[in-house]
């Protein structure tokens, strides 16, 4: 049993090390965000919806709540569309979807909002969708959203981890968004052990453990 432990502790060090120093974190990341497949130039026409999937807020130091780092990312790439298609399109809304998750003061997308008036977004041009918890329930709920309105042009703004998922989900309520990456992520690989690293590879695992799950539910029936 003492030998059994001492092999189980050195395979669980060096685990550790290779996610941490970033060398089997690399991969991880690589694999989670290779079907992300974006569009070279998004499409604007008629009434086009942006539609941007929340990614978490934080309280920075002086207690306020904000939007994560890739959540600022979606919401910079979100903005940055919104300004084109506003000299192509009949009309443009960013539909912004995120709850509370993580049970802080506001949702994600309430916490967006003014982000996005800051960056030239009009505020009657966001539509706040603040219940969905999981990227499934984003779809879940946008999608209705999405049909109601009868949209020309819908494009999805999320970070390239994210979007292998989330085309699986809004494809599988019928909707079939054009993909726009708003950030990807990268392994620090070296021989000292980074706390970013393991952080890259809890959000690739996150996301690889998703798509299974979804094609498992998917294959009985539940998605």
């Amino acid at each position: 049993m003492r030998r059994q432990r001492s092999i189980v502790f050195i395979i669980a060090l060096v685990l550790f090390w290779l996610l941490s120093s970033g060398w089997l974190t690399a991969p991880l990341l690589a694999w989670a965000q290779r079907g992300a497949n974006p569009v070279a130039r998004a499409t604007f026409s008629g009434h086009t919806a942006i539609v941007l999937l929340g990614s978490g807020t934080e309280y920075d130091n002086h207690d306020r709540l904000v939007p994560k780092r890739d959540a600022i990312a979606r919401i910079e790439k979100a903005a940055a569309l919104y300004a084109d298609c506003t000299h192509i399109a009949a009309r443009c809304d960013v539909i912004v979807s995120g709850g509370n998750p993580q049970r802080h003061e506001a949702t994600e997308a309430d916490t967006y909002l003014p982000w996005l008036v800051e960056r030239g977004v009009a505020r009657d041009d966001i539509v706040l969708e603040n219940r969905s918890l999981t990227t499934y329930e984003n779809a879940q709920r946008v999608v209705p959203v999405l049909q109601r309105e009868h949209y020309d042009s819908t494009i999805l703004v999320t970070s390239a981890h994210q979007m292998p998922r989330a085309l699986l989900d809004f494809h599988r309520f019928g909707s079939f968004p054009q993909p726009v990456i708003s950030n990807t992520r990268h392994a620090q690989v070296g021989v000292l052990p980074r706390y970013i690293n393991l952080v890259n590879a809890n959000i690739a695992l996150h996301e690889l453990i998703g798509i299974e799950q979804f094609r498992v539910y998917h294959a009985i029936g539940w998605f």
